[in-house]
């Protein structure tokens, strides 16, 4: 698919760059394990300063660990436009989720030095810090705090399975920075991320552009039963929190399907992806459970709803076990829109290079949804290979990358030099 630019970015650089970011953390099975504030996030980031001040910006650090690379502008008094996405992975993660949007980023950086163009704004590439979530219970943790959606002090409190807290992993990697975590005044943002879904694959299009993201609302659940003896104690005296779980999570499916379950673009979504049973015995009926929940719609209409209706159907179905359910929402956010102005400069984009790109809203959460409620943004998304994500088989094609970063630089140069 050939660019129809003649300010081309390096493809093959950008996707060097990326397989040398999969080697930090890298897994027997091709995927990255890079789990935020560890040794090998640290690796990461210190690779990532280096890269940047290698293509001439200048990197600051701010008190989540939040870290952002600046290339000035001809206008110093513009204000700056953003780009970025996150290094740390799940931990069996891929090589592109959250990676790809940083590393492109670094390749617009270095594009625009070898072409010697100066913007009239600053620009910014940015690596949030603990975007996934999967270490201290909190997705898109950096941002959020950037965005006052989060308090610092309450964030920098929770803590992991081993009990290290977020403020003592910043610490322990060296990366508590001076500047203060909030939003400062900034022009725009633009993420590109890999799809992480089945549709532009499917449609055969290079390009998603991402015009929102879904609402969302978590809840931690737990379910208490009484553990027994399991040869001894009879179906009528069973208390069983685990059996009571699994038919909440029936009631989790059922709800996600009520809203489709026969084409890959239906809305609704429901998990649980995260489940302990206690006492964890093979020969005790299980007396105790934990578990999360979460529920995912383009409708903060449908979201209201689930957020009656789940409670309900859910403690119906632990007290129909003999069990009581305690059910704590975590937090609750509602759809996102994107800019409109900023969106259609993505969309321009596409259509100037030549690549086939449709409309979409973000299934996932992103850094670009927080920042969306204090700047200017839009996102990019590019397919990746059966819609696989969160897996250390996550892959995309070359020329899939190249062109979300075409996309990308085009997205972020007519922004930084729009005539204000």
């Amino acid at each position: 698919m050939p660019a129809l630019t003649n300010q081309p970015v390096d493809g093959a650089r950008l996707w060097e760059t990326l397989m040398r970011f999969a080697q930090i953390g890298g897994t027997e099975k091709g995927g990255v394990k890079r789990i935020t504030l560890t040794d090998e996030d640290r690796r990461g980031r210190d690779l990532f300063r280096v890269l940047c001040e290698q293509a001439g910006c200048t990197v600051r650090v701010d008190s989540m660990g939040n870290m952002f690379a600046r290339r000035a502008g001809r206008d110093p008094a513009r204000l700056p436009v953003l780009m970025g996405s996150h290094l740390d992975s799940q931990p069996t993660g891929g090589k592109f989720d959250g990676a790809l949007g940083v590393i492109a980023g670094l390749e617009v950086l270095r594009t625009l030095a070898d072409l010697d163009i100066v913007t009239e704004a600053p620009i910014e590439l940015v690596n949030w810090t603990d975007e996934e979530g999967c270490r201290f219970g909190r997705a898109m943790m950096g941002s959020a705090v950037w965005s006052g959606i989060q308090p610092e002090d309450k964030v920098k409190a929770l803590t992991d399975g081993d009990g290290v807290s977020v403020a003592e992993g910043l610490a322990a990697i060296g990366y508590v920075g001076a500047q203060p975590c909030a939003a400062f005044p900034a022009d725009a943002m633009f993420e590109l991320h890999i799809e992480q879904g089945p549709i532009l694959e499917a449609e055969g299009k290079p390009i998603g552009i991402v015009t929102g993201a879904q609402a969302q609302i978590w809840f931690e659940a737990e379910v208490t039963g009484q553990d027994s003896h399991a040869g001894t104690t009879p179906a009528i005296a069973r208390h069983d929190a685990l059996l009571a779980t699994a038919r909440i999570i029936e009631v989790v499916d059922a709800i996600m399907r009520e809203d489709g379950d026969t084409n890959i673009a239906d809305p609704g979504r429901g998990t649980v992806g995260r489940l302990a049973v206690f006492p964890n015995s093979p020969n005790v009926i299980p007396g105790r459970t934990k578990f999360n929940v979460e529920f995912r719609n383009p409708s903060d209409a449908r979201i209201a709803a689930i957020a009656t209706d789940f409670p309900q159907r859910a403690a119906a179905c632990a007290a129909a076990n003999g069990c009581t359910l305690t059910l704590t929402p975590v937090f609750r956010v509602p759809a996102q829109p994107f800019d409109a102005d900023c969106v259609a400069l993505v969309e321009q984009a596409a259509a100037r290079l030549g690549y086939p790109a449709r409309k979409m809203v973000s299934g996932a959460g992103h850094d670009a949804v927080y920042v969306a409620t204090k700047i200017p943004t839009a996102m990019i998304f590019t397919p990746c290979k059966d819609g696989l994500s969160h897996n250390e088989a996550e892959s995309v094609e070359q020329f899939e990358a190249e062109a979300g970063c075409q996309v990308l630089f085009e997205a972020v140069l007519a922004r930084a030099n729009r005539v204000l």
